[in-house]
């Protein structure tokens, strides 16, 4: 069965992120899928997954972007 798209962004308090960031690590150092519930669905980040640092800047406004790319084949 074929995943709709979606593009959806959610904001988290501090503490949820670092917590979040903290697992991330860990499953990046030790090569594991990491595992992350973003909207209400769940998400595997398999460990071969592309990763990325984006950094966009525009008028007044600076956002730094953590990428994950993976084929879902």
């Amino acid at each position: 069965m074929a995943k709709k798209s979606r593009d959806v962004e959610r904001i988290v308090n501090r503490r949820q992120f670092a917590t979040k960031l903290r697992r991330l690590a860990d499953s990046i150092d030790n090569e594991e899928p990491f595992r992350i519930q973003v909207a209400g669905e769940r998400v595997t980040v398999p460990a071969g997954a592309t990763i990325a640092v984006e950094h966009e800047r525009s008028g007044g406004t600076e956002e730094i972007e953590l990428q994950f790319r993976w084929s879902r084949d």
